[in-house]
């Protein structure tokens, strides 16, 4: 063969080579619609995650309740008996930021691979492909509402109620906390279509993230201080998940300032001393920043979505 006959045969392959498009197949607006117009199938399918998870279980969804219960009793002993790091009921405290990470978390980890998972639906079906990662952060709500029960239950047990002058904050905070989880699982759905590794490189960053936020240590103590010091505290909050966790915590927690109970020592402060009204002005600017993301993340979904079929 020559070289002209080969560099035919080589220009014909390029040509029949499948290319990859990536196109939006509808504008945001018509996007918000379509989910606004399919809320029915969207709580099926929340309805139908939850039944899955249970099915055949004979305690059934109790199960959502005994889970958290058991993990904060062993919190509440590992903490307050055996480490006995000084701050009282320092289970409450850490259990008030593990319910906003809990339903971040695990809601973000069924969302990654949802599209994936249910190639089979979403090449025969014609419906708004974003339902299916909403669908898990619905689910994921469900078993936060439980988690709250059982942190309420707790608080009841200790004889002590949450900061009610601060209650009003929380729906705004949860608003947040749901947009924001939203948004990751929209956009983590698409990616994986394209590039399956992304669903163990998330498990992997889901862990680096904990640890970034103040869930198991003392926010006001540790790393926002050292910030502090430097000038640079605003650093510590480009991690959204860090203002909804301590919004929690003073709702719950209340004590801002402790006394250690392991030795005589100066007060300890254990979250930030804000007024409520900047507790209200903090997280009304994280939620019309969430908003912004969460619209962004529909839109990048419609760019992603053009190959699914293709891809899967």
């Amino acid at each position: 063969m020559n070289e002209a006959t080969s560099a035919g045969v080589q220009r014909r392959s390029l040509d029949d080579a499948p290319v990859r498009v990536v196109s939006a197949r509808a504008n945001l607006r018509t996007r918000l619609r379509n989910l606004w117009s399919r809320r029915e199938l969207l709580t099926s399918l929340v309805s139908s995650d939850i039944r899955i998870k249970y099915k055949n279980s004979a305690l059934g969804i109790f199960w959502s309740m005994l889970s958290p219960a058991l993990t904060l009793g062993i919190y509440d002993l590992v903490f307050s008996v055996i480490t006995k790091n000084g701050y009282p009921n320092f289970a409450l405290y850490l259990f008030s930021g593990l319910v906003v990470w809990n339903m971040f978390q695990n809601a973000v980890n069924m969302a990654t691979g949802v599209i994936v998972d249910r190639a089979g639906l979403v090449k025969k079906v014609s419906f708004p492909r974003e339902i299916l990662a909403l669908a898990n952060v619905g689910a994921a709500v469900v078993y936060f509402a439980i988690q709250l029960c059982v942190l309420c239950l707790f608080m009841l047990a200790l004889g002590r109620s949450p900061a009610w002058s601060f209650l009003w904050i929380l729906p705004i905070s949860f608003v947040t906390l749901y947009l924001l989880t939203a948004s990751v699982a929209i956009v983590m759905s698409a990616v994986t279509v394209y590039l399956r590794d992304m669903r163990h490189l998330m498990e992997v960053l889901l862990q680096l993230w904990f640890w970034l936020s103040p869930v198991v240590y003392s926010y006001q103590n540790t790393i926002a201080l050292r910030l502090h010091d430097h000038g640079v505290t605003w650093v510590y909050f480009l991690n959204p998940v860090t203002l909804i966790i301590i919004t929690f915590q003073r709702i719950f927690y209340v004590k801002t300032t402790v006394l250690s109970t392991v030795a005589p020592h100066p007060p300890l402060q254990i979250l930030p001393t804000w007024t409520m009204s900047t507790f209200f002005y903090a997280n009304a600017s994280l939620l019309a920043l969430v908003v912004v993301v969460f619209l962004g993340s529909l839109m990048i979904f419609g760019r992603l979505e053009g190959n699914f079929e293709s891809e899967l």
